[in-house]
């Protein structure tokens, strides 16, 4: 428990959540410990939400790499400075401590034009010194897109050579960030490495592309960094790589096992059918760590806020449930530019720990004894009692120990700042 929860949870209990915290006792949950545990996960907050995934390097073309971002709702920040003050304004709303999870374009390079193979960790130095202040610790990610020479769709996989070398010096500076970044901060960072190369249309040859890019990736990661944690991203299609992804699932599962990496899966990469929380307790069998990107997609990989949906709930229990919070990163990745930025935030993270708390809720044990008693029927009908449990009365619980905002209070100070910050920006 954190220090803010501690002084929290010193003051008296509502009404409401004693009577749920009795009604949780009666199945053997204490309610308590889980809001003790929920403190001590931390989510990794991304960057790009609060600008669009614009960035603020110096003469970049417009998005690439099957990246579109719809809504041209008022206030996106403009600089690093309006983009740490709104990640600020969504900290104060959301319960617990957190991270910040950063692309490589948003480094502060001055009126200097710095390329992707030159960056350097001095030109995070703002973000990690603000990081330390506000006790976040950050994570990083290479931009493998919007740039002159991922133009024709390819980048560590590209057929030229010299452009590939390009992009391995992007990659190895890359982990050099993030590893500056987790020695000053004291906690690791993770880089996680998600390339966009594919064909829009049926390949003549899929297997070239996957040998460079199993040779750049070698390239990249062939020093040991200290403080840096890496991490390999699948994906399934993109705009412009519709019939062919280089990094495709089964390519990433593979690579990661044969060189014990952590494997992110976002839950907007597969199938639309196709959910991530079974891939969990499988993957986890033969990799060291997981990097989890907790997305929406609608109808395809769209990047819709985060919400309390089903395939949310089933994520959430399978990393709790199992065992698996010590081995498992997550974070969030999303971007919707048609509402409140801020608001944006906050409503994806809070739905992430209010999923995260349902878990921690669970009588784990009863279900399984069930299970493994073949009882079906009871396990069914605890599966669905669980449902109507009180557990909001808990997240507000959670939420005034955590000095955040209860139910939708949070809402009245976003419209505040929109009104005294956002609304004054051009």
């Amino acid at each position: 428990m954190n220090a803010k929860s501690k002084a929290r949870s010193a003051s008296p209990q509502s009404n409401s959540y004693s009577t749920a915290s009795e009604r949780y006792s009666e199945i053997g949950v204490n309610t308590d410990s889980a809001l003790e545990r929920l403190a001590d996960i931390p989510i990794s907050v991304h960057c790009w939400q609060g600008d669009d995934v614009c960035g603020f390097e110096q003469g970049v073309p417009e998005l690439g790499g099957g990246i579109a971002t719809t809504g041209n709702y008022p206030g996106k920040a403009r600089t690093p400075n309006e983009l740490r003050a709104d990640l600020e304004m969504a900290f104060k709303l959301i319960p617990g401590s957190h991270r910040v999870n950063l692309h490589a374009s948003y480094g502060e390079f001055g009126s200097k034009a710095v390329d992707r193979d030159s960056i350097e960790p001095r030109h995070f130095r703002h973000w990690i010194d603000w990081a330390k202040q506000q006790n976040l610790g950050l994570d990083f990610n290479p931009t493998f897109f919007s740039h002159p020479k991922a133009a024709d769709g390819f980048t560590l996989s590209h057929k030229s050579k010299s452009v590939r070398k390009f992009w391995i010096e992007h990659g190895r500076r890359c982990r050099e960030v993030g590893s500056a970044m987790g020695k000053a901060l004291g906690t690791k960072t993770v880089t996680n490495f998600w390339v966009p190369d594919g064909y829009k249309d049926t390949p003549a040859d899929r297997l070239s592309p996957r040998e460079r890019l199993a040779e750049s990736l070698d390239s990249i990661f062939e020093t040991n960094l200290k403080g840096n944690l890496d991490a390999v991203e699948p994906k399934l299609f993109g705009l412009g790589s519709e019939s062919y992804v280089v990094g495709s699932s089964e390519f990433y599962l593979g690579y990661a096992v044969s060189r014990q990496k952590l494997l992110c899966l976002d839950s907007g990469h597969f199938h639309p059918t196709e959910g991530i929380a079974d891939k969990i307790s499988s993957v986890l069998f033969f990799i060291p760590e997981l990097l989890l990107h907790v997305s929406r997609g609608v109808r395809w990989d769209s990047d819709h806020v985060v919400v309390l949906n089903d395939e949310l709930l089933s994520i959430a229990r399978e990393v709790v449930v199992n065992g698996f919070l010590k081995r498992t990163h997550i974070g969030l990745d999303y971007f919707d530019a048609s509402i409140n930025r801020v608001a944006a935030w906050v409503i994806g993270t809070r739905a992430l720990q209010r999923a995260l708390l349902a878990a921690l809720l669970e009588p784990t044990e009863a279900l399984r004894r069930a299970e493994l008693q073949a009882d079906y029927t009871s396990r069914l009908a605890l599966q669905e009692e669980l449902k109507a449990l009180p557990s909001g009365a808990v997240w507000d619980e959670f939420c005034r120990r955590q000095n955040a905002p209860e139910s939708m209070r949070w809402i009245a100070d976003v419209r505040t700042y929109e009104a005294d910050v956002l609304s004054l920006r051009a």
